[in-house]
């Protein structure tokens, strides 16, 4: 698929108890930037095949007549061809935060239109790409394609965009970060994660609370919500390294495998995703290939493959003995957050030294830090 860049215009968890508000406010005068991607939301049924395929955007638009009802303004930029969220990329993603930083200063907020398949990836590299963003994007989708009757497409869409008109007392954004809607839930986008291919609630934020909850109102869990650094300037940044791996570990795994993962030439980082709080195999010969790779100045981050809790590699002698040789600890950091982290951070130009530093903290509140 052929990217255009458009040319910047300076040429130019579960639900937590929900606190009471301030006073929150949808800006009659708001503008919102809808971004179409494509996925689910806008596919229709090849009547030969009975497949799925992406569709352009009048489609979505001719069945979203409540879009016109809204009290604020929304604009649209498409994808010219809309892509299946599976095809998603580097040079995609580098397209939406263009697309975001040229319209920055014109709009209130940011909708991405996107497929659920891939949307946890992308929400978590451009957590990292979107640098103290003082404005919310928010990427939503649906599980069924908008014309079925049944669809859950209308609800997200238009909840999405509410929330991001949204303002506070003081006319600031109420939810100035990156985050996914889906299924009357408002989620951090780099805690997410996708748990179920056929429910509508289809994704879970398991060690964050949500940010925000639907229902007869939108009630904001203001608490949890992350604030910008308003001395700082909103950043976009789109290089990212690609050479990284994830290794998922499993009983039985050989020795071919893993080290077929771990000499691949040129790989920078590796997403290690082990047992229970942080626990590997403590065979001699997987002990030497994950030793001979962090030797070779190679970031392997520890991620656990449990949907909920920590790593905490101190716990037993297994994840102990990972620790010794100079793996590190992701925390309660998700697969594609850990993922995402390592592209940008490589991507800056961090070295291995400084990456090792920085994938221990938070930086976008992708990670909790427990003791």
């Amino acid at each position: 698929m052929m990217i255009k860049y458009v040319k910047k215009k300076s040429d130019l968890i579960q639900i937590v108890t929900f606190v009471a508000n301030s006073p929150v406010m949808i800006d009659t005068n708001a503008n919102v930037l809808l971004i179409y991607t494509g996925g689910t939301i806008g596919m229709v049924e090849n009547p030969e095949s009975g497949a799925l395929e992406p569709f352009n955007f009048s489609h979505l638009r001719s069945n979203m007549p409540e879009i016109k009802r809204l009290n604020f303004n929304v604009e649209t930029y498409l994808f010219d061809p809309p892509f299946d969220s599976s095809d998603v990329s580097i040079a995609i993603w580098r397209h939406m935060v263009n697309v975001i930083e040229v319209n920055y200063e014109r709009y209130d907020g940011f909708v991405i239109l996107h497929g659920t398949d891939t949307m946890a990836y992308t929400a978590s590299v451009l957590s990292f790409m979107l640098e103290n963003l003082t404005k919310p994007v928010i990427l939503t989708g649906s599980q069924l394609p908008i014309g079925k009757l049944r669809t859950d497409g209308k609800e997200n869409l238009i909840t999405a965009l509410e929330i991001a008109a949204d303002k506070d007392e003081k006319g600031g954004a109420v939810v100035p970060e990156l985050c996914i809607y889906m299924q009357k839930l408002l989620m951090r986008g780099n805690r997410t994660t996708k748990v179920n291919a056929d429910h509508f609630s289809a994704f879970r934020s398991p060690n964050y609370p949500c940010l925000a909850e639907a229902g007869l109102d939108i009630r904001y869990n203001n608490s949890s919500i992350l604030q910008p650094e308003t001395e700082l300037p909103v950043r976009f940044n789109y290089e990212l390294d690609r050479n990284m791996v994830v290794l998922k570990l499993f009983p039985g795994i050989s020795r071919e495998v893993v080290r077929a993962h771990l000499t691949i030439p040129g790989v920078r980082g590796v997403v290690l995703e082990t047992y229970g709080t942080g626990n590997s195999p403590i065979n001699p010969w997987f002990m030497e290939l994950v030793r001979d790779a962090v030797e070779r100045r190679v970031v392997v981050v520890n991620v656990t493959q449990c949907l909920y809790g920590s790593v905490m590699m101190h716990r037993y002698e297994n994840g102990q003995r990972l620790e010794k040789i100079g793996v590190i600890s992701g925390h309660d950091i998700t697969t594609e957050a850990a993922l995402g982290k390592l592209m940008a951070l490589f991507g800056k130009g961090c070295t291995p030294e400084e990456v090792k530093q920085l994938m221990q903290y938070s930086l976008r509140g992708e990670l909790t830090v427990k003791g």
